[in-house]
Parts: C-alpha cells; structure tokens; sequence
C-alpha cells in the first residue's frame, strides 16, 4: 500500500480551504538564511527569488504582509533552549547583517516585522492579535527553512484556526529530504499547499 494510501485511509489530507482574507507571512528570509556558508543552503535562494513574484502580487492586491526576523539580545540574556540546539543562531542580533531581511524582499512602510526567539512567527509574539484585527482568515507563507520556522509557524497558525497554505515553490531548506518531507507532511495533517502562481491568481 502507498503511503498516500495510508494517509487517505486514515482521514488525513482533507483542505482547509482559502478563505475571504488572506495575509502574506514570508519567514526568516533574512541574509543569513540565504548564505551556505552561513545558515544556508539547498533551495532557500531560489525559493527567495521565487518569493518576489508573490510579495509583489500580494502588495499590488493590498493584502497585509508580515515578516519574521529571529532576534536575540546582544547580551544573550534571552537566549533559550532553541540556541542551545542551534548555538549559532545567537548570532542574529537586531543589528547584525545576517539578521537583516534580504533586500530582494525587502519591507516597505506599513509592512510589520515580527521578531522572534523561537521557531514559530506567533510563539511569544502579537502575530496572531495582529491578524487577528485585520480580519486575516487565510496565511500564506513562504520563507525557511521549510522543516524549521516554517513548519513550526504554519501548525501554530492552524492552532489559531487560520486557514495556513504554504507556497511550495516559496519555502526553502538547506537540505532537499527534509523539505519535500516536510511539505508533504504539513500538505496532509496542517496546511493546503499551492505553488506561486495558484496563489497569485487567488488574490
């Protein structure tokens, strides 16, 4: 038996649908993600580039687009168990260039950007009340890494009851078997997914 077989006879896979009001979440697409040498690697360039195509529809069609940035203090003082797996994330200070959004992508005014010390965009941050109030019922996210910040903010959006679809073409991870395992995984138990232009000709 297939595996999508099994997942299918087992309820999973079902849509959450795209709803009246979509936002934009593009996570952690900041220069250090997009560096190999760095925190890099695999497909996180191209689904970078791929991710203009969709930031600029999402602005042309006004939809409410947010970032993420992972930020820790100088000090370390806010330094958690998260750095202690990844003991180099400590390097993305507020003003570290690493740290900084990608200039291909980079916010304009009225654009928010959240900053985190966790995987998840809404994990101790005002994501949530913040769509909340703009009426946002869909989340379309792109960003990386797919099995990391990605995966962790789309299940948390889906804990919220948003509607989370990830742009499969706009997500990108430094190693190609995590990300198609994890895009098939959040496909089944916690998100639609839909490539770029789909979710374009949706807004």
């Amino acid at each position: 038996m297939s595996e999508q077989r099994v997942y299918e006879r087992q309820g999973y896979g079902g849509t959450v649908g795209f709803g009246n009001s979509p936002a934009l979440l593009i996570v952690d697409f900041v220069n250090g993600f997009l560096d190999p040498e760095q925190f890099g690697g695999g497909n996180i360039v191209e689904a970078a580039q791929k991710t203009t195509q969709l930031l600029a529809a999402a602005r042309k069609a006004d939809i409410p687009v947010i970032f993420t940035r992972v930020v820790y203090a100088e000090d370390g003082s806010d330094i958690g168990m998260f750095c202690r797996k990844a003991t180099r994330l400590s390097l993305l200070t507020e003003n570290a260039e690493v740290g900084q959004v990608t200039d291909l992508l980079a916010p304009q005014s009225g654009e928010l950007i959240v900053r985190k010390t966790q995987a998840s965009a809404f994990f101790g941050t005002s994501l949530a009340p913040n769509l909340i109030a703009k009426g946002v019922d869909t989340v379309l996210v792109a960003g990386c890494t797919t099995s990391g910040c990605v995966r962790a903010s789309v299940v948390d959006a889906v804990s919220y009851n948003f509607r989370p679809i990830v742009v499969a073409d706009c997500v990108g991870d430094r190693a190609l078997g995590p990300h198609d395992a994890n895009l098939f995984d959040m496909g089944q138990k916690y998100a639609d997914l839909m490539n770029c232009d789909e979710a374009v000709a949706r807004f």
